[in-house]
């Protein structure tokens, strides 16, 4: 399966498992969604469980609070990550806060899916990560899944988990594994092992991240499209790094990290989005705080420019494997 697939997949086996289980947004029912994630879901279920919205993100979000405190499980999509500040107060006011301020008497079960993420020539308004936004706000629950095994598995764990969702899709992912080398032919899933998504129901946890690559010369942290450029990186260099995928950005698996930053003493963060305040800077302070006698070089981090996205600079903007490299060296030369 595509990462596309792998997502249909998941939310295909929610609503078959689960009646109260509904997915609606801008474009989502009859046209399948603007990356084709819910074709053919409105056609199975039926107008009343895969339907369409209307374009304003804090009506999509605000019904599905609704929806979710009084005991449905919407699986709503904003059609671009980029778009989800109409809907802040929404997410951050009401959703986030709903079982805090009710003692435990309502939740609000629902998962809110954004493609992320640059890599397709969309600009400003069309290539943002805003990870960040949401690890800042108690309440909810932050995802980036960096392949379609994951993706299902995660999906589902977020539609079964009874917090509000983040689910942040890497949209350069979607298709195939994407090293950070534009200028090379597309690798589609259908040749690497992780697009060989089980069938049926499965889950993912939501608080436990991967060692995507073992290693043992420095650790690199990172999620999303950034898994595999990191991986580029460190076979164009030849540093033997392990590479953790975190997949949940928030609750963190802070063990995982802490163990293999202590077993390799260096480590880099790499995210796509901005450098200025963004989740590297989280995660840097945690490796200082937990790790900082077993370090033997500063903590590097590579990132998105503080600028907005660019469209005619997009891979001077996008940290690809050159720039990652570049940061595997420092670590190791200090």
């Amino acid at each position: 399966m595509t990462m596309i697939q792998a997502l249909r997949s998941a939310m295909n086996v929610m609503l078959e498992r689960d009646s109260n289980t509904v997915i609606y947004g801008q474009d989502v029912g009859y046209f399948g969604g603007v990356f084709r994630c819910t074709d053919g879901l409105q056609a199975k279920y039926g107008k009343t469980r895969v339907f369409d919205a209307p374009i304003s993100e804090g009506g999509i979000v605000g019904t599905a609070v609704g929806m979710a405190a009084y005991g449905l499980r919407p699986v709503v999509e904003i059609q671009f990550a980029d778009y989800f500040y109409p809907a802040t107060d929404q997410i951050v006011s009401e959703a986030a806060r709903l079982r805090y301020r009710s003692a435990g008497d309502f939740s609000a079960p629902l998962t809110i899916r954004m493609p992320c993420g640059g890599g397709i020539y969309g600009g400003q308004t069309h290539s943002q990560s805003p990870e960040a936004f949401f690890t800042h706000v108690c309440g909810l629950r932050t995802v980036m899944p960096s392949n379609p095994i994951d993706a299902k598995g995660l999906l589902i764990a977020s539609i079964e988990n009874d917090d509000p969702v983040i689910f942040l899709e890497p949209k350069r992912l979607y298709n195939g594994p994407f090293d950070g080398h534009h200028d090379r032919p597309v690798v589609p899933w259908s040749k690497h092992p992780m697009g060989e998504v089980p069938e049926g129901y499965y889950t993912t946890p939501l608080d436990k991240a991967a060692v995507f690559r073992p290693g043992a010369d420095l650790t690199v942290l990172t999620y999303g499209t950034m898994v595999w450029v990191s991986e580029a990186a460190a076979k164009e260099t030849g540093i033997d790094a392990e590479i953790i995928d975190l997949r949940t950005l928030w609750p963190l698996d802070l063990e995982t990290i802490v163990a293999s930053v202590n077993k390799t003493g260096r480590c880099v963060v790499v995210h796509e989005a901005t450098k200025t305040s963004g989740f590297g800077a989280e995660l840097a302070a945690l490796v200082q705080e937990h790790c900082f006698y077993h370090l033997e070089a500063p903590i590097e981090r590579v990132c998105g420019f503080d600028t907005p996205y660019p469209h005619a600079q997009e891979w001077a903007y996008f940290p690809g494997p050159d720039r990652v490299g570049a940061a595997f060296k420092r670590a190791m030369e200090r």
